[in-house]
């Protein structure tokens, strides 16, 4: 199978230089990298799945979070996918109650993406793909079970993903 267009996505730390010579991002910049409309982001923070910007700035946290559900987004419905991320990390404006921060998060998310679609379909199953993937990362013990959990959630709504987008290019090569 091809690599799914938005597997190999950028990790955080491939926009830091950019976000740290602007000392953050402006709506649109975060636009351009998400390819999201302003309101859809701005309708995100208002129903909390995405942090408030500090002066108008977007920082790393809120990139991570906005490309994460933009990704999960495609194949589960949003009010899902804000519960997702709540039950993960708590509050979206409040990082006291994070269990791991939001760009680590969507780093592993890609992780688990890459290996997904690199072994399509995975051989070991889509849960031990997670587990090997949190078994390389410094999770404190009593956060691994919700961490496995969620990030089992999200990998099969990304293989449902692949799997959408493979079904509608089929339909659309109907004769």
């Amino acid at each position: 199978m091809t690599d799914h267009p938005n597997a190999k996505r950028g990790r955080i730390a491939d926009f830091m230089p950019l976000i740290r010579a602007a000392d953050g991002l402006t709506l649109s910049q975060i636009c351009a990298l998400s390819s999201l409309e302003p309101s859809t982001i701005q309708n995100w923070i208002k129903r909390g799945y995405v942090p408030h910007p500090v002066a108008k700035k977007y920082r790393e946290r809120h990139l991570a979070r906005i490309l994460l559900i933009a990704q999960l987004r495609q194949s589960m419905p949003i009010d899902r996918v804000g519960e997702l991320l709540t039950y993960i990390n708590g509050d979206a404006d409040d990082e006291s109650d994070d269990i791991i921060t939001e760009e680590a998060l969507y780093d592993l998310f890609l992780d688990i993406a890459d290996r997904l679609v690199d072994s399509y379909p995975p051989p070991d199953g889509v849960e031990e793909i997670v587990k090997a993937v949190l078994n390389e990362t410094d999770i404190l013990a009593e956060h691994r079970g919700k961490l496995t959990h969620a990030l089992s959630v999200m990998a099969f709504t990304y293989m449902a993903n692949i799997y959408k987008e493979k079904a509608d290019c089929l339909f659309n090569e109907r004769k």
